[in-house]
């Protein structure tokens, strides 16, 4: 009688592993491919509703060629999406590494800032940041009503208190609006900051530590380089989170695409706008890899 063979641990890490993924593999493919595969099949045709029956014809890449060359506003949105991206991704990522250094640090009541700093992520995922995006007036894309913002400070007064002209007040509410919206996105990268520098042997710093180097020494030759798998899954975290906002410009038109029955203009404008976010995403990570990760290995 042959003996049964008892599985290492690796494979039985490997089985549970594929269990515990099942039911995500299961809501993949029906919640999230199917759709996938539907919305590719839209952009290539043209989309009829009749009595409740979608009917496809098929048209190639008529939809793509009249998103870009006939319709006048998808390229002015593309590019103020990009341009807003660009302006405020190295911001949020420096000050989400910043704020998540000093969160790192033994202090009293840091777990206090920490619920703080993680807060926004919260509120923004319920009705609060609704009501806050119902505006009169905004700056830069802050949410934030007129008369809420002057009852959080008075740029007329800063600025006379400063000795400024009055004619920088629209510079200062921009860059007050964007260091405000740079605020409100670093929630979860702070944490990923965090969790990666617990991660950090105690052991290095000690080591520098005694070989006497400044913190800035210790920051580019321990933490930071250490950090960079976090960096790298911030990098798509904070890109995916941006360009797919509901406040983006080309997010918000392919909604109102959608709710006036659109479908297939919706899909195309979609699809160009993937290949454009994977696109820079692939750039941010191939200049890190080569610049960062490539020279710390």
């Amino acid at each position: 009688m042959a003996k049964k063979k008892h599985k290492g641990t690796e494979a039985i890490k490997r089985r549970n592993g594929q269990l515990f993924l099942l039911p995500w593999s299961i809501g993949f493919i029906l919640f999230f491919l199917f759709p996938l595969a539907q919305s590719l099949m839209y952009s290539f045709s043209e989309v009829k509703l009749d009595y409740g029956e979608v009917k496809l014809k098929f048209t190639g890449l008529e939809n793509f060629r009249a998103l870009l060359f006939e319709n006048p506003d998808f390229i002015d949105n593309l590019t103020t999406s990009l341009t807003k991206f660009i302006a405020s991704f190295p911001v949020i990522l420096i000050l989400s590494l910043v704020l998540a250094i000093i969160l790192n640090q033994r202090f009293r009541g840091r777990l206090l800032f920490r619920a703080m700093y993680f807060l926004p992520v919260i509120i923004a995922s319920g009705v609060v940041i609704e009501f806050l995006m119902r505006t009169n007036y905004s700056v830069q894309g802050l949410g934030v009503s007129s008369s809420l913002q002057e009852d959080m400070f008075s740029s007329t007064q800063i600025l006379d208190f400063l000795g400024l002209p009055p004619q920088l007040e629209t510079y200062f509410l921009s860059i007050m609006g964007n260091l405000m919206t740079a605020l409100w996105n670093c929630g979860i990268q702070i944490i990923l900051f965090i969790s990666g520098m617990q991660a950090i042997p105690d052991l290095l710093y000690e080591v520098a530590h005694v070989e006497g180097a400044t913190k800035w020494e210790e920051f580019w030759y321990i933490t930071f380089p250490q950090l960079a798998r976090v960096t790298v899954l911030v990098i798509v975290f904070t890109t995916v989170e941006m360009l797919t906002s509901k406040t983006d410009v080309v997010m918000e038109t392919a909604y109102s695409y959608m709710q006036s029955q659109m479908y297939a203009e919706s899909s195309a404008m979609l699809w160009i706008f993937f290949a454009v976010i994977s696109s820079f995403m692939g750039l941010l990570i191939l200049l890190f890899n080569r610049f960062c990760m490539k020279r710390w290995d």
